[in-house]
C-alpha cells in the first residue's frame, strides 16, 4: 500500500531507484502499442513484470507517443479497468494510472490503482488539480512542451532545464493551492515530450538539480525512448535496451527516486550490481 509521504521516503529505505513497469494497454504506444490489448494478456504481463521485480506498475490507456489522438474516455476506462482490477485481485504490487483525465483517474483508483501519473502535470483538464486534492494520492507531474498530437515539431527552448524547472515549480504551486499534499508530489522532465536530442541529454545529465530546485522527488522514463535513435540510428525501439540502461544509470548516480521502464527483469538487475558496487565504496 502506497501511503502519505510514500515519495519522500523512497531513497531513505533503499539505495536504488524504484521500477516502475510499464504496461500499456493501447493499440498504438511507440515500443509495445497492441501487445497487450487483451485484458488476460495484459493481467499476465504485469503479474510478470511484478516476478520480475518491478515494485510499481504504471498502466495506461491512451498513447502519449509524438503524433498520437486523443482517446474518449470511454474507450480509455473500457481498457484500463478490468486490468487494474484483474492484477490487484492477484497481487499487491501498487499501481499507477497513466492518465491525464481526473475522472479517469478517480475511476482507476477506484478500481485499486494508488497513484495518479499526469503527463500534462494537472493542465488538460480544468478540474484536475481539485480531482488530485481529493484523491489525496500519490501524484506524478510531467513536463510536455505542447500536446502529443503536435510536441515533436521543432519545439525550441532558451534554456531548456530553466524552463522545465520553472514549469513544473508552477505546476506544484498550482496544485498546493488546490490542496495536493507536497509530500505526495513526484516531477517528471518529461524526456522525449516536445524536446530535441540535445534537451534530453541536457535533462539526464542535470537531474540531481531537477530535485533540489523542485523540493520533490523525480521520476526518469527514458525506456526505449527516440532520443537512443538519435544517438544509434541502427536501433527500433526493441532494440534500445542498452541505451535505456545508460539512461537508468545516470539516474542511479544522481538519486532519481523511480525509473519508469519497458525492461524490468534487465534493470532491476543492472541496479542490483550498482548497488553493491556503491556498498561496496570504501
Amino acid at each position: 500500500m502506497i501511503e502519505t509521504g510514500f515519495w519522500q521516503n523512497v531513497r531513505s529505505t533503499q539505495n536504488r531507484p524504484l521500477v516502475c513497469g510499464i504496461l500499456n494497454v493501447t493499440p498504438d504506444s511507440f515500443s509495445d502499442g497492441g501487445q497487450y490489448r487483451s485484458a488476460p494478456r495484459a493481467i499476465e504481463h504485469g503479474l510478470q513484470l511484478a516476478a520480475q521485480g518491478a515494485d510499481l506498475l504504471d498502466i495506461g490507456g491512451e498513447s502519449a507517443r509524438p503524433g498520437a489522438d486523443p482517446v474518449p474516455i470511454e474507450a480509455e476506462l473500457e481498457r484500463v479497468l478490468p486490468v487494474i482490477e484483474g492484477i490487484s485481485q492477484q497481487s499487491s504490487i501498487p499501481i499507477s494510472i497513466d492518465t491525464m483525465k481526473p475522472e479517469m483517474a478517480r475511476a482507476a483508483l477506484a478500481a485499486g490503482a494508488k497513484v495518479w501519473n499526469d503527463v500534462s502535470a494537472l493542465a488538460f483538464d480544468p478540474n484536475s488539480a481539485a480531482m488530485a486534492a481529493e484523491l489525496d494520492c500519490p501524484l506524478i507531474l510531467m513536463h510536455m512542451q505542447g500536446a502529443p498530437k503536435t510536441m515533436q515539431k521543432n519545439p525550441t527552448y532558451g534554456d531548456v532545464l530553466a524552463e522545465v524547472i520553472v514549469f513544473l515549480q508552477s505546476r506544484i504551486e498550482l496544485a498546493l493551492q488546490a490542496g495536493v499534499k507536497r509530500c505526495n508530489i513526484m516531477v517528471d522532465p518529461g524526456i522525449g515530450f516536445g524536446k530535441k536530442l540535445a534537451d534530453n541529454l541536457a535533462l539526464l545529465a542535470n537531474l540531481d538539480r531537477l530535485a533540489e530546485q523542485t523540493g520533490c522527488p523525480v521520476l526518469l522514463g527514458a525506456s526505449r525512448k527516440r532520443f537512443i535513435a538519435d544517438l544509434d540510428p541502427q536501433a527500433s525501439a526493441d532494440q534500445r535496451l542498452g541505451g535505456s540502461l545508460a539512461s537508468i544509470a545516470a539516474a542511479f548516480a544522481q538519486k532519481v527516486a523511480l525509473v519508469r521502464v519497458h525492461d524490468v527483469a534487465e534493470t532491476v538487475q543492472m541496479l542490483r550490481v550498482l548497488e553493491a558496487i556503491e556498498h561496496g565504496k570504501t
